[in-house]
This record gives C-alpha cells, structure tokens and sequence, in this order.
C-alpha cells in the first residue's frame, strides 16, 4: 500500500480489516508489530509498520448523538466530512475542520491536525473520551478524568488504536466566506495578531515572494460583524482557488455568501474527492508572537522555498494541555508548505528552512515532512519524558512503534519480545 500522496509505500507484511472491535482485539494482542491506518494523509512514516496494518474502514461507522450532554460518538474510521453531514442532519456541528474533509477523525487527532482561529483548538480539542485497544488486547476507555487522557488524545498511534471517539459537539451555524487579494506584506507582519484575530477562522496563502499576500481567507459566524476590507487589499469579485490559475469549482463558496458550517470551513468541498499525489506537505507550528518575525525568515529563503511551491498557508490555533499537541501551552501560528512532487529537492531545502524555523521554537506536524534527528523534542514539550516513560510502560515491545518513532522518542529499535 502506498499513502495519500503516493509519495510512500508501506512497510506491512499483512493488512487487515477486522469487522469488530473484538476481532481487532485478537489481531493486536497475537502481533508483534501493528499499527492502524485512517485515510493514509500522512506524508511520512509515522503510521508505518513492518508488521500487520489495520484498516478501520469495515467497522460499523458509529454516529451516535447525545444532545443532553453535548457531545457525538463516532467510529474512529469515519471521515469528517461523513461525521459533518450526520450532525447537520441532526441540527449540530464540531467546532473547526481542517481544510479537507476527507481525512479519518482518529487519524487527524493522533496527529494533531487542525483548522485556523485564534480562538479555536485544534481537532483533538474537541475529545472528550477515547476508546483504545491496548498493546495487551485490552479495551479502554480513557476520559478526561483519567492521568494517561492528555497523553493520549495527540498519541502519534504509540499508545494503541483508536476504535472510536467521543466529541463535544455544539448546535449548528451559518458562516459566509470572503476573499481577499494582495494584502502588503509591511501591513500583514505590523498587524498580523490584529488581522488573524478578525474572523472566526482566517488563511494566508503565499509563496513568500513579492510585496503583497496573493490571498487571505475569512471565514467568519453569520452573527459576526461584517468582514472586513484591510490595508488597501483588495475584496475577490469572483471565487478564487488557493493555487493561481486553478479552477474554483470545488472550493467552499465565498463572496460572503452565507451557508452552513460545514460548507464554509473547509477550504474544499465535501462532495469532491482530492485525486490522489502530486503533492508534498510539511508544517511548522510555533507560538503566535513570533509570527512576524518567522514568517520574515522564511521570506529571506523564497528564491529557494518557491520554485518548490504549489503555496503555503499560515494559520493560527488555539492552546491546548495535550502533552504531545504541536499547540501545547501557547497559542499557535502554523506555517504549512505544499510542496510539488519533488521529494529529493524537498528535503535537501528542509533542513535549512527548519534551522531558520529554529530560533522561534517551531514544532513540525507529526504527519507531514520533517527531519527529526534536527529537532530536541524534550526541549520542545515539556511533557515529552512523561509521554515517553508512558509509551515505555505501556507497550514495553515496542509493538506500536516504528522507525520514525522511535527516532522521535530517542528510544531504540523496537525488539518484540
């Protein structure tokens, strides 16, 4: 099998799609090496196995609502875009998606994966419990009353895997979406908290050359006040794709036409599915008040960073207690690169932009292109020996491990017993 990107194959000896959680408790507790894979939108290895891989995808795909207490319980297989469509229905929504909504709910939360907003945690942030096969066969069900849940929620898949997941949800709402082109870039790093903050969600598309920002995207509630015109940008008077020249059809609508959530938080359309390849990913996240000062930095590299571009989209998130979490204690800008399909000239450029990205404490994407052995994890999470010990007790194996964590974690190579 390959990923999403086709930029990978796997390692698997064996897949396998076990029908229920008991089949699956079986399967993990007679392996040595497994790991489970959602919607394979990872550009790395860090869902990799070179023993069994689990696929989620011929589980009952559970949505089950409770509205006296808020929240929604979903297979861990499920797509958000299958998981938005069943709350719309039933008049309810989750608080922020991603730009796709195609991905897994389990695979994007182990990752940390998110959407843009000042105000709005990531993915993960909506959890409010999770069940796991543990390395032993064993199913919990870890809360937030539990020590291990904010180790968990942002798990890398090394503490098990997920078979489902229990969301706060809130009651549906109705956003409209404008575009705007060409916003300077002295006015963007001047003002960048101010203008980041003046929506419910906002997107910087750039390349990182020229004076001016080609996009930004905002994303605002119907009850908010009028989206704004900034710093002689110019408002979209027709409805523009993230890549230049790129056709709109499958965007989300914009023009500050009002629709439901589900329709004006993702970037893309849920009706359209993303062919597969032609595409890198990496993403660097770090805390919000060096925005101005890293995104001058990776400027100072566009002659290099550009021809290797489709674009780069800058976000912002929420904080968040998860040990794990790219988000963890700070509130977030996110600096995310889609490459083109050039792997080899992709990372020979990498480690340079890290090393810029390294004075401002930039956490990569645990999903997305990076170069671990450049980065002093410990110093970057001030939980990182706690998850490690952890991931330690409670797989002493190694059986939910790989190369890529085990590089990460500083631990050596996996030995089943």
């Amino acid at each position: 099998m390959k990923n999403w990107a086709g930029n990978l194959e796997y390692s698997s000896a064996e897949v396998h799609r076990p029908e229920t959680v008991e089949e699956l408790q079986q399967l993990v507790a007679d392996a040595t090496r497994i790991k489970a894979l959602g919607s394979r939108h990872s550009f790395n290895k860090v869902a990799d196995t070179d023993g069994t891989h689990i696929l989620l995808d011929a589980f009952a795909q559970e949505i089950s609502l409770n509205a006296d207490k808020g929240t929604v319980k979903v297979g861990g297989g499920i797509s958000y875009g299958a998981l938005c469509r069943a709350l719309e229905e039933q008049g309810y929504a989750i608080h922020n998606l991603a730009s796709l909504p195609h991905i897994s709910v389990a695979g994007a939360i182990q990752t940390g994966t998110h959407g843009s907003g000042v105000n709005n945690p990531s993915l993960a942030g909506a959890v409010v419990s999770l069940d796991v096969v543990r390395a032993n066969g064993e199913l919990v069900t870890i809360t937030k009353d539990d020590d291990e849940f904010l180790a968990s929620v942002v798990g890398l898949g090394a503490l098990g895997i997920v078979t489902g997941l229990e969301l706060a949800v809130r009651p549906s709402f109705r956003m409209r979406q404008r575009v705007l082109t060409d916003l300077p870039w002295d006015r963007t790093l001047a003002n960048f908290e101010d203008i980041a903050s003046s929506a419910y969600s906002v997107s910087f598309f750039t390349d990182y050359t020229g004076n001016a920002i080609p996009q930004v995207w905002f994303k605002a509630l119907d009850s908010e006040p009028a989206l704004p015109d900034l710093f002689n940008a110019t408002a979209a008077t027709v409805a523009l794709h993230p890549l230049p020249g790129m056709s709109a059809e499958n965007c989300t609508e914009q023009l500050d036409v009002v629709g439901k959530w589900l329709d004006r938080l993702p970037h893309f359309r849920h009706e359209f599915t993303p062919s597969n390849g032609e595409e890198l990913q990496s993403e660097f996240i770090l805390p919000i008040h060096h925005a101005p000062a890293a995104l001058q930095a990776v400027r100072g590299l566009a002659d290099k960073l550009a021809p290797l571009l489709f674009i780069s989209e800058v976000r912002t998130i929420a904080a968040d207690e998860y040990w794990l979490s790219p988000f963890y204690q700070q509130q977030s800008v996110a600096l995310h690169f889609t490459w083109k399909p050039l792997q080899d000239d992709v990372e020979a450029v990498l480690p340079e932009l890290e090393e810029a990205l390294r004075p401002f404490g930039a956490r990569p994407h645990w999903g997305k292109i990076f170069t671990p052995g450049l980065y002093d994890f410990a110093a970057l999470y001030p939980r990182f020996e706690d998850f490690r010990a952890l991931v330690q007790a409670s797989d002493p194996t190694g059986k939910f491990r790989n190369g890529l964590l085990d590089s990460v974690l500083g631990l050596g190579a996996a030995r089943a017993a």
